[in-house]
């Protein structure tokens, strides 16, 4: 997909502008100033997604993501936003039914795994999500590290692992990240990660 031009190329950058001052209303206006032939470009799309999870309307996000899936399919956006739209939406096994399918397709984007593994850890699949969070940890250890500790989404897994000695490893490790299985059994599953260069 070729990049937008000016003056919509300037829009949708105001746009962004406005949506990370967390002013909608201005952001969406600066949408709407894009000419006719540029407004399903997925650039454009992802801008307006943000704008419409900011207000809490998901099957409208779920809508958009999956226009951007058929437009760029290689662009994992779509696939990401649809998921997280759907699990927002309180339908996590299609979440993970539906962006499963193509981690394998992005296997440098931290964010696919990471989302897998939320929705494993909100379906109670512990071991699984471990699994996820390990390929995200993979993908880019300082990002994941920095977001998984403070994401209410794992809580399930953090509780199953006696929490805060799980954490505290998470944060210190520059080697492996030891998971314990199972705290009633004591076994211990041990996940190798890539240090970045």
């Amino acid at each position: 997909m070729n990049p937008l031009q000016p003056p919509d190329s300037h829009h949708l950058s105001a746009a962004s502008g406005w949506l990370g001052l967390g002013r909608y209303v201005e952001a969406n206006e600066e949408l709407e100033k894009i000419s006719q032939e540029n407004v399903a470009h997925p650039d454009v799309m992802e801008v307006l997604w943000h704008i419409y999870a900011r207000c809490g309307q998901w099957e409208i996000c779920l809508d958009i993501a999956s226009a951007v899936i058929k437009i760029d399919p290689q662009r994992p956006f779509g696939w990401t936003h649809r998921s997280f739209a759907l699990y927002e939406m309180k339908r996590t096994q299609e979440a993970f039914d539906l962006l499963m399918p193509v981690a394998m397709q992005f296997p440098n984007v931290w964010r696919v795994p990471y989302a897998l593994s939320i929705y494993c850890a909100q379906l109670g699949r512990i071991i699984e999500c471990q699994l996820w969070l390990q390929k995200a940890l993979s993908a880019d250890r300082d990002v994941v590290k920095r977001t998984a500790m403070i994401d209410p989404n794992l809580k399930p897994l953090w509780l199953s692992l006696s929490g805060k000695n799980v954490m505290k490893n998470l944060i210190a490790s520059k080697g492996p990240v030891i998971f314990p299985q199972n705290p009633a059994t004591g076994s211990l599953l041990t996940l190798a990660s890539k240090r970045a260069p």
